[in-house]
């Protein structure tokens, strides 16, 4: 093979991450945008009156839009940390030889977690945390703890044995192997679970209001009590619109973030 055609692999093969990386930074200025259009609480007070002419009060008024995003956006943030402190070494556990035989077991707990509704966990957590933030984070960890450990054992899994051991065989101790080999080749499918988790956790994130965690459902909920549909959608398409944000930045850092050469 010529050194020629050897480039020409090499420069088409960084192509797609480098579009990847652009689309990261538009993702990045997208979300700039998106708070500056929740900032705009007169815009949305027209576009609501303008939907809903005969409707009294079109805006949830206890509480700017911007600020309950903020709100929500600190629930989502602190829920993913947790689920990533929790599910990453699980998932690294789970996979060694010493944790191999409470892989059945973790996998079942964590199936059950998320066939739990979230409402079903706060009302559990409720007698024993209080109302606020931290039985939302219990309901929304234990929501969102399969797909990344799930996503997490298979991509660790699905490294070949031949590499582990040729890593072996340099004199890679077994953490060195984890970061320098095991990790980065996982990376792109860890990165999908963390994808769908946090598309699950902004939207389930709603449901923190019940117990005065605030957020983006307070309007939402508020709305559904009073039957005033212009509250609903004021909390709802903020939502929508981050979660479809989260979704393409994780994506696009998907590929950014595979080593060059792996599909």
């Amino acid at each position: 093979m010529s050194a020629a055609t050897t480039g020409a692999r090499t420069a088409g093969a960084r192509r797609p991450k480098a579009r990847a990386w652009r689309g990261v930074a538009f993702a990045a200025l997208a979300f700039v945008g998106l708070l500056a259009l929740f900032a705009q609480q007169v815009w949305w007070q027209r576009a609501l009156r303008a939907l809903f002419p005969g409707q009294r009060s079109v805006m949830f008024e206890r509480a700017s839009l911007l600020e309950l995003s903020l709100q929500h956006l600190e629930i989502v943030g602190l829920s993913l940390a947790l689920i990533l402190l929790i599910s990453l070494p699980l998932a690294v556990w789970l996979t060694r030889p010493q944790g191999r035989a409470f892989l059945p077991l973790a996998s079942s707990l964590l199936s059950v977690g998320q066939t739990f509704p979230p409402i079903a966990v706060l009302a559990l957590a409720l007698p024993a945390f209080g109302f606020g933030l931290r039985p939302t984070l219990i309901a929304l960890v234990a929501y969102g703890l399969l797909p990344v450990t799930r996503n997490a054992i298979a991509g660790f899994e699905a490294v070949p044995a031949t590499l582990k051991e040729a890593a072996s065989g340099m004199g890679m101790n077994a953490w060195e192997r984890l970061w320098r080999l095991e990790l980065p080749l996982a990376t792109r499918v860890i990165l999908a679970g963390v994808r769908t988790s946090t598309v699950y956790t902004v939207g389930t994130a709603t449901v923190a209001p019940i117990i005065g965690a605030g957020g983006l459902g307070v309007p939402i909920i508020a709305g559904l009590t009073t039957g005033n549909l212009a509250y609903v959608l004021q909390g709802a398409v903020p939502v929508a619109l981050l979660a479809l944000l989260a979704d393409y930045a994780l994506g696009r850092l998907e590929v950014a973030l595979t080593p060059t050469g792996i599909a």
